[in-house]
């Protein structure tokens, strides 16, 4: 449970840091986009880099960490 729980806040944080969160999109699509990124994210193996890299974005960023799994689906987010 403490690697689901850490690994959901680092995306949660994620999404804040970009300003990908007030544009994730709605519907059974989006469920399934969201449930595949949670996967990618529990089984990512850059979580150290990931923390890192959010501590140094206090103030947001206006792309997802590079090496993230989810970085090129955040990104799409918040193109407009």
């Amino acid at each position: 449970m403490k690697r689901l729980n850490e690994r959901a806040e680092l995306m949660g944080r994620m999404l804040e840091t970009i300003g990908a969160m007030k544009h994730v999109p709605v519907g059974m699509q989006a469920d399934q986009a969201l449930r595949s990124a949670a996967y990618r994210c529990i089984y990512c193996t850059e979580t150290e880099t990931c923390k890192k890299w959010l501590n140094d974005h206090p103030e947001g960023a206006d792309k997802a960490l590079p090496n993230c799994p989810n970085a090129s689906l955040f990104n799409s987010w918040t193109d407009d």
